[in-house]
C-alpha cells in the first residue's frame, strides 16, 4: 500500500463498486506503454518476457500506489497471431508492417484455433504477467488487461483502409470479419478472466472521428454487446474505451452494457455526465499529451482539478483517469503529480470547493 493511502487499492475499488465509505475516489492514471521506464527498462525489454513485464507493472504500483496495473495484451495481438507482422521498435510501442489478411474475401481462411493461449507465445506471456504480478503484489491491487475491441482486432488483420473500405463495398465479408473477431476475442477474454482479471476494452478504430454512428451501430455494437454479455456471464466487468470524440455514439457504447465508460480528453465530462451519468461509472480524462507528457506539477493539479469539478458527482461514480494511455517521453514525475493532485481532489469526503 501506498505511504499517502490508508487503504490498498483492492479494498479502496470494492467498498467504491459497494457504495461504502472509502479514503478516497479511485484513480487510474493509464501506465501500460510506460511502465517498463518505471523499472529503467525500455520498452523492448518490458515486453521480452512475463517476468519484465509483471516486474515493471510492480515497480510502477510501489512508485505510484496507481489503483489498477494494465496488462498490454494490446491491440494488434489478434493479427499477430494469426500471422500479421509487426516492426521491433527499442522503445516504442509496435506497429503492423505486414497484415495475415491481404483480401477480404478470404476471411473463410482464418484459423480462430491460432487465438488460442497454448498457440500464441505472446497470450501466454501475458498471461503469466498477470499472474506474477498479483504475486508480487501480495494481491493488493486490481490488474486488468487492455483488450482489443472488435474494429481494432479487425484492422490488425486486414489494413483499416480495407475494413473501412469494405462497410460499404463488401457488407457481407466485413461481417464475416468482425464475426471471427468477436469469437477471437470472446477466447482471450475467457483465459484471462479465469484469473479474476477485469478487461480493459479499448477499440480505437471505431473512434466517432472514424466512423459514421450508422456505422458503429451496425458493425461495432452488435459485437461489442456480445462480448460484453459474454465478460458477465463469466462474472467480470468491462471498462469502455474508444479514443477520439464519441460524443454522438456515446449512448451507443453505453447501450453495448460496460460497467465503466472511459473517455478521451476530447470528450466532455459534463456532457458525459448529463447523457450517461445515471447508467454508468464515468473514467476520465486528464489530456494525455497536453497535461502528462508536456505538463508540469501546475498543469496537472489543474487537469485533475478540472475532471473532478465535471465529474465528483457522477450518480454511478467517477474515477479520475488519463484519457489514453501515457505517452512513453512522460516524464515519470508527471505521473506522481497526477497521482498527489488525485489523491487531494478526491479525498474522503469530497469537498466541492476545491474544484472551484
Amino acid at each position: 500500500m501506498h505511504k499517502d493511502d490508508q487503504m490498498t487499492p483492492m479494498q479502496r475499488m470494492g467498498a467504491f463498486m459497494q457504495g461504502k465509505e472509502i479514503d478516497r475516489l479511485p484513480t487510474v492514471p493509464f501506465v501500460m506503454s510506460i511502465a517498463g521506464k518505471g523499472a529503467g527498462m525500455t520498452h523492448r525489454e518490458k515486453r521480452s518476457s512475463a517476468q519484465n513485464t509483471a516486474k515493471s507493472h510492480i515497480e510502477c504500483y510501489k512508485r505510484f500506489g496507481n489503483d489498477m496495473l494494465v496488462m498490454e495484451y494490446g491491440l494488434h495481438s489478434i493479427g499477430i497471431a494469426l500471422g500479421s507482422k509487426t516492426n521491433a521498435p527499442e522503445n516504442d510501442v509496435p506497429a503492423v508492417i505486414d497484415f495475415a489478411l491481404k483480401d477480404i474475401s478470404q476471411v473463410d481462411s482464418l484459423d480462430l484455433s491460432k487465438i488460442e493461449r497454448k498457440n500464441d507465445p505472446w497470450f501466454q506471456l501475458n498471461y503469466e504477467a498477470v499472474q506474477i504480478a498479483n504475486e508480487g503484489t501480495g494481491n493488493e491491487v486490481m490488474i486488468g488487461v487492455c483488450i482489443p475491441g472488435p474494429f481494432t482486432a479487425a484492422a490488425s488483420i486486414h489494413q483499416a483502409e480495407h475494413v473501412l473500405r469494405a462497410l460499404s463495398r463488401n457488407r457481407e465479408n466485413a461481417h464475416k470479419l468482425l464475426r471471427f473477431c468477436a469469437d477471437a476475442i470472446k477466447i482471450v477474454c475467457k483465459d484471462f478472466i479465469s484469473l479474476g482479471t477485469p478487461i480493459l476494452f479499448c477499440d480505437p478504430i471505431a473512434s466517432g472521428s472514424i466512423l459514421k454512428q450508422k456505422e458503429y451501430k451496425e458493425f461495432v455494437q452488435p459485437y461489442t454487446k456480445e462480448i460484453f454479455e459474454f465478460i458477465h456471464e463469466n462474472s467480470s466487468m468491462v471498462c469502455y474505451h474508444i479514443c477520439g470524440d464519441t460524443s454522438k455514439i456515446i449512448e451507443d457504447m453505453v447501450d453495448c452494457g460496460c460497467d465503466m465508460l472511459s473517455l478521451d480528453n476530447v470528450v466532455s465530462l459534463e456532457m458525459a455526465k448529463e447523457k450517461v451519468g445515471d447508467r454508468v461509472c464515468l473514467l476520465g480524462n486528464v489530456a494525455p499529451v497536453d497535461a502528462m507528457l508536456l505538463g508540469d506539477d501546475a498543469v496537472i493539479d489543474e487537469a485533475v482539478k478540472e475532471c473532478f469539478r465535471a465529474a465528483y458527482n457522477n450518480p454511478k461514480g467517477y474515477m479520475c483517469a488519463t484519457g489514453c494511455d501515457i505517452p512513453l517521453d512522460t516524464p515519470l514525475e508527471n505521473i506522481d503529480s497526477h497521482m498527489k493532485a488525485a489523491r487531494k481532489y478526491g479525498k474522503f469526503p469530497l469537498n466541492p470547493e476545491l474544484y472551484n
